[in-house]
């Protein structure tokens, strides 16, 4: 049976995301959380894009939050647990989990707030839609 409370995108530190040190940069976690964000609407029954192209909405990023724990070096694997911590008319938070792939260890902990915005950017509703098919992850 599929989980749908949250949904995990595996990925490997590439030489070009790391610093000097090997360790991962940390910018790179955003980078990472936004794969993970986009993997997780697709498994839910969508796109990006399609939203943006079928009902002229976009999720723009308000705020960023990310807590690291232990650092990702080079060549790692590793998850990205995406979830919905907050659903409302026009804004949509999602929490993230950087995690190794058998989700024993933590290296960083996040959360993004998207507004919903028409193609002016202006504030505007989830369409119900899309909001229906993040609402069965919760």
């Amino acid at each position: 049976m599929k989980n749908l409370t949250y949904t995990d995108c595996s990925l490997r530190v590439r030489y070009a995301e790391t610093d000097q040190m090997g360790v991962a940069y940390h910018g790179n976690y955003l980078v990472w959380f936004e794969v993970g964000r986009s993997d997780f609407c697709r498994q839910h029954g969508f796109s990006y894009q399609e939203m943006e192209d079928n009902s002229g909405r976009f999720l723009v990023v308000a705020t960023v939050q990310c807590r690291y724990l232990a650092p990702l070096r080079y060549d790692s694997e590793f998850v990205v647990r995406t979830r919905i911590k907050e659903l409302r008319r026009r804004t949509v938070t999602f929490a993230y989990e950087v995690l190794d792939p058998q989700g024993e260890k933590v290296y960083a902990q996040g959360e993004t707030t998207h507004v919903v915005t028409d193609r002016e950017g202006k504030p505007r509703s989830l369409p119900e839609y899309y909001g229906k098919l993040l609402m069965e992850s919760r």
